[in-house]
């Protein structure tokens, strides 16, 4: 029984071969004939190419292909084939369409499992990995999207999958907080002022960048200093690195401080993590990994692959991989970011001993993650050739990049309790509220409005930069989220009244299809396990996001062009359904994967 696109084009395979052998005697591994899905400008459903078989030198390529099509169509396979030059492009018969809606409809978990990969691995994702010392921001968002959904796509086609997340507790960033803090006296709490703990330390550090801007600027001013130079002698800028000795001197006073605000923020993002469902088995702490770090830089110098300075930093010389001198240890025996990186990997890989590391990681840290590699490989850590950066661009507004220490954010909780808003205001506009409570209203709202807001972050390939549009985002016949969850309400509708008709399939029931929409639509369906498996491989929730658009548009075509409950005769409306309802299945699945949800009424 056929249940998917590849089971289609592995049967073509077959056939292909085996008119090799029997009219040639050309023995041709099935496997390698080329089989895409037809243009839409041709007529068919799978396009087999015929150059590559050129090189065989048994004929011209419509000669070949007139074998191969008819040999199809004895098979019950096609029910038509047109060659056009290097191309045989098959329309699949009604047959087959037929026995793969039905067992479909009454087999949909062997439908999915047939995404399954061959050899399942375990995968650590990494994600979000926020600092603690200002809120989520829009750039948070995308990818902590593009970790969530990532990680159940992976699931879904049969992978081990463990997410976690890693705090950025410590360092120079997260003592400028507290340097604002203790200048203003440690007075204040955010308790005090009304606002969410990880809002009341972000403010702090905008603060403290705002002092070190000016600071700068008078140095320039009045020294004449270049501005890294003045950076580094502002009196604000020192006070920071004396504050950072001190916490890695583990100074209580400090640490009392570090460990309060630190607190502030932790309580911040749970809120925010439950609002665009984070959810992960495992939180590390810098602060807790940096030591064994430590430990690993001095293995690194035992082994000799480390160098230490007269001034007593560490480094590593990796010109002679393209890449430059790279800093393990400060001189005063402080560490720094990619010293705690080292720890990390190699606590996470005794607590999950995973295949496959993905980092979920903005591409401005491209370079980072080629010396972290680099490095693991080359102390000889089992883990490091697993070890896979998910670089994704940047997000940028209409008014240019994002900088949190300018204050000039999108704010995560402000966008979704934007969109959410949004939602209502366009919902309400269009007349889609009625027969809904009050309670219904508010849940349908929230989906709307984060599922658009995850929808347009998602659609885009990772490695893309993009910019973030609020407007385009909420669009009930545009390219985005809305309009697909306005696609399964719909559906879901369908469905009802089908129900409540008592329309009931019978054991003996045959499709049929009578309107080429009915098998644009079989067409897209069977691609879903074959979508999944790509969208897994290469790690791009975008693959699936842009198919579910596909299908969405597809069904509001057909809902739109084709009667389903009243069509006649009988078996036309059943078959219909039976495609409104596996429509249904597949854009509630795959969205699903997406962490998005869709709702039955709007």
């Amino acid at each position: 029984m056929v249940l998917n696109s590849l089971q289609i084009k592995a049967k073509i395979q077959e056939a292909v071969a085996q008119v090799l052998e029997k009219h040639y005697s050309i023995p041709y591994p099935a496997e390698k004939v080329s089989i895409e899905k037809t243009s839409p400008d041709f007529e068919g459903d799978f396009t087999v190419l015929l150059f590559p078989l050129l090189k065989l030198k048994i004929g011209k390529p419509e000669e070949i292909g007139e074998k191969i099509g008819k040999y199809l169509q004895y098979e019950d396979i096609v029910s038509n084939y047109v060659v056009i030059k290097g191309f045989l492009n098959l329309t699949l018969s009604d047959k087959l369409w037929q026995n793969f809606i039905l067992f479909t409809n009454q087999e949909w978990e062997q439908f999915l499992n047939s995404a399954h990969v061959e050899k399942p691995q375990k995968i650590l994702i990494e994600y979000l990995s926020p600092n603690t010392n200002k809120p989520l921001h829009l750039g948070h968002l995308r990818n902590g999207f593009l970790g969530a959904s990532l990680a159940q796509i992976l699931k879904a086609v049969g992978h081990q999958v463990n997410t976690v997340c890693l705090f950025n507790d410590k360092g120079v960033h997260i003592c400028k907080s507290m340097h604002a803090y203790m200048q203003n006296g440690c007075t204040h709490t955010p308790q005090e002022k009304g606002i969410k703990g990880d809002h009341f330390v972000g403010d702090l550090y905008v603060q403290f960048e705002r002092l070190l801007q000016e600071q700068i600027e008078t140095l320039q001013k009045n020294q004449g200093l270049s501005k890294e130079q003045a950076m580094h002698q502002a009196p604000a800028m020192q006070a920071v690195q004396e504050l950072y000795r001190r916490w890695e001197a583990q100074e209580p006073e400090v640490l009392d401080i570090w460990k309060k605000m630190n607190q502030w923020v932790y309580e911040g993002f749970e809120q925010s993590f439950e609002t665009f469902g984070f959810h992960f088995d495992k939180y590390y702490y810098e602060s807790q990994t940096y030591t064994l770090g430590k430990a690993i830089v001095q293995e690194g110098l035992e082994k000799g692959i480390f160098i230490q300075k007269p001034d007593g930093s560490v480094t590593i010389d990796l010109t002679s991989e393209g890449l430059d001198e790279k800093i393990l240890l400060r001189s005063d025996g402080t560490s720094v970011y990619i010293t705690q990186d080292l720890g990390t990997a190699e606590k996470r890989y005794y607590d999950f001993a995973p295949h496959i590391s993905i980092y979920v990681i903005g591409n401005e840290q491209d370079y980072h993650m080629k010396v972290l590699k680099l490095i693991l490989q080359k102390l000889g850590k089992p883990y490091a050739q697993g070890i896979y950066h998910l670089s994704y661009g940047m997000v940028d507004l209409p008014s240019g990049r994002m900088k949190t220490r300018e204050g000039n954010v999108v704010d995560a909780d402000e966008i979704a309790q934007e969109m959410i808003l949004t939602a209502q205001k366009m919902t309400q506009e269009l007349g889609k509220t009625e027969g809904l409570t009050p309670q219904e209203l508010e849940k349908l709202y929230r989906i709307l409005g984060l599922g658009a807001l995850k929808y347009f972050l998602l659609k885009v390939d990772p490695q893309k930069r993009m910019l973030f549009n609020p407007e385009e985002s909420i669009d009930f016949k545009g390219h985005t989220g809305t309009f697909i969850q306005y696609t399964h309400a719909r559906i879901a509708s369908v469905l009802r009244k089908a129900k409540e008709e008592n329309l009931i399939f019978s054991s003996t029931f045959e499709p049929i299809f009578t309107a080429p929409l009915e098998k644009k639509l079989v067409l897209w369906l069977c691609f879903y396990p074959e979508i999944l498996l790509q969208a897994a491989a290469q790690y791009s929730p975008a693959i699936l996001a842009n198919y579910i658009y596909e299908g969405a548009r597809l069904f509001s075509n057909f809902w739109a062009e084709l009667p389903i409950l009243r069509a006649q005769p009988a078996e036309i409306a059943q078959t219909r359904i039976i495609l409104a309802s596996l429509t249904g299945k597949v854009i509630s699945h795959a969205m699903h994967l997406l962490c998005i949800e869709v709702p039955e009424k709007m």
